[in-house]
């Protein structure tokens, strides 16, 4: 305490030059209605900027669950677009519907090599296995290979083992999608005839002829093509909608008739 007094003592002209600032400033501020409006403007400036700075805060730290949030209305919104064949009315009772979408999210990627995976942070008890298809909200993205527990790698499109099917949109124009690992953000359309009608810009699609995939999933652009005259086929460059580097929220998509038509199909190639 003594030492407290002592240095009030000592520094008597500096707190005494305070406290009488201090009240000329309030004097004058209360007898002046000019410098009464920059007071209030100026805390009401501050005030604004504090609510701002915690706003901003308060959206950061909210930020993951608005996004869980989003993820789950897109995930009910594209069960009810793939369940779509005659009219939504006839895919109400989702015990019927083909496919059931399951929200995902990436945790490791890979788009630098011939042979490029992607994990994600669904697996096993999730309802996962082989040969699901893999997308995001701007396109097609690849088919679970392995799966464990909590997680499952996919094979990329930038994979030169994956083989997909796919068209050009709006039309009935089939081929397969490869990758020739010249450009991550490019895939190759192959098998398509030279009578096509081909432009630039066109959009291509998945075929539906697979059971993996519904039909009409977005895959990409045409950038360019080149006909291969001897075998008569179009090479078609293929821009994704996806920047392959840069992927967050996927969705799994679950065929829940694929292994009936598969066992139909092996059973009928046997019988002959």
């Amino acid at each position: 305490m003594q030492r407290l007094l002592d240095y009030i003592l000592s520094n008597r002209n500096t707190f005494l030059f305070g406290i009488l600032l201090l009240i000329s400033l309030t004097l004058t501020f209360r007898s002046h209605s000019y410098h009464q409006s920059k007071v209030f403007n100026s805390s009401r400036w501050l005030t604004g900027n504090v609510y701002q700075i915690s706003n901003n805060l308060t959206s950061y730290f909210d930020l993951r669950e608005a996004n869980e949030v989003l993820l789950e209305e897109n995930r009910l919104l594209r069960n009810q677009l793939f369940n779509q064949q005659n009219g939504p009315q006839e895919n109400t009772d989702s015990e019927n519907w083909s496919f059931e979408v399951i929200g995902g999210v990436v945790i490791n990627n890979s788009y630098n090599s011939p042979n490029n995976y992607i994990t994600i942070n669904k697996g096993k008890k999730h309802g996962l296995v082989q040969d699901m298809g893999v997308i995001t909200s701007k396109g097609l993205l690849g088919i679970v290979e392995n799966t464990s527990l909590n997680f499952a790698t996919v094979q990329s499109l930038l994979n030169t083992k994956s083989i997909i099917n796919a068209k050009i949109k709006n039309t009935n124009y089939f081929g397969s999608l490869t990758w020739d690992t010249e450009n991550y953000n490019e895939v190759q359309l192959v098998d398509i005839p030279k009578s096509v009608p081909l432009v630039v810009g066109d959009t291509i699609v998945t075929g539906g002829m697979s059971s993996i995939f519904p039909e009409n999933i977005p895959i990409g652009v045409i950038k360019k093509y080149d006909l291969n005259t001897s075998k008569s086929f179009y090479t078609i460059d293929v821009g994704l909608f996806n920047d392959m580097a840069n992927l967050n929220a996927i969705y799994v998509i679950k065929s829940r008739y694929r292994r009936e038509q598969i066992q139909l199909e092996n059973s009928t190639r046997n019988a002959n």
